[in-house]
């Protein structure tokens, strides 16, 4: 798909990967809406890229509605949708005090994977709308999973769920929005270098990198935009789930 003149929208799209992808939408001529939770940030990166910022928790079903109704709106149905948007926490599931707080575990199941769907529902709903492009085309919705899916380590038991139900809604979603001609891909980021990891001292992160198999560093936020990029654009991509790791399988911590 060319992306030029054409709208798409990036969940978490403040910073991070999804901050890296909107820019490089934005760098190929689309017209780019942010939906994310960070006032300042949302609204600085879309001016940043002549871009849409629309405040939107993605885990909220009405809400999410009328964000995806003012991008229709304003900037035309979307084309792309780049699901970002996210949360990390960690814990056992049983401590010495006490088990997992199921609390927190149904947060991250209802922002990682509920949010993500909730989306993608959305999303193909307006797009299967539109008028379909080349190859009868109307859509691209790009997930992001995690390594973690695959390799959870110690204490990831909710983000591990979250993620796996991420990679395992993938096929199914691709096989019910074949028929509109809208292709669904997954990728599964391993370490890369997002606020979370900023927020560790240069040897934290040298340590965390010196894991990585090749190229033996912590991800750039670019080489995710650059991979969600060339989803878009391979019209053969669909159904997949893509790691994009340097070869890296986690260890149990």
């Amino acid at each position: 798909m060319n992306v030029k003149g054409q709208a798409a929208i990036v969940t978490g799209g403040a910073s991070g990967l999804g901050g890296a992808t909107a820019s490089a939408l934005a760098a190929a001529g689309a017209k780019v809406a942010i939906f994310d939770l960070q006032d300042e940030l949302g609204a600085a990166k879309a001016a940043e890229i002549g871009g849409l910022f629309v405040k939107t928790n993605v885990a909220e079903g009405p809400g999410t509605e009328a964000s995806i109704k003012t991008v229709v709106e304003k900037l035309g149905v979307p084309r792309v949708v780049v699901n970002c948007a996210g949360i990390g926490r960690a814990a056992r599931t049983v401590s010495k005090s006490a088990p997992h707080d199921l609390a927190m575990f149904s947060q991250v199941i209802q922002v990682n994977l509920i949010g993500t769907f909730n989306v993608i529902r959305l999303a193909a709903f307006a797009m299967g709308q539109s008028e379909p492009m080349d190859d009868g085309e109307r859509g691209v919705i790009i997930n992001t999973a995690s390594v973690a899916a695959f390799e959870g380590q110690i204490g990831q038991a909710a983000y591990s769920a979250s993620k796996g139900g991420v990679v395992g809604m993938t096929l199914p979603i691709a096989r019910d929005l074949a028929g509109l001609g809208i292709r669904v891909c997954t990728i599964a980021p391993g370490l890369f270098l997002t606020p979370m990891m900023m927020g560790l001292s240069a040897e934290a992160q040298k340590s965390l990198g010196a894991q990585v198999p090749f190229p033996s560093r912590l991800g750039d936020p670019k080489e995710y935009a650059q991979l969600a990029m060339q989803i878009v654009e391979n019209r053969m991509l669909n159904g997949e789930v893509i790691r994009l790791d340097g070869a890296i399988r986690m260890a149990p911590r």
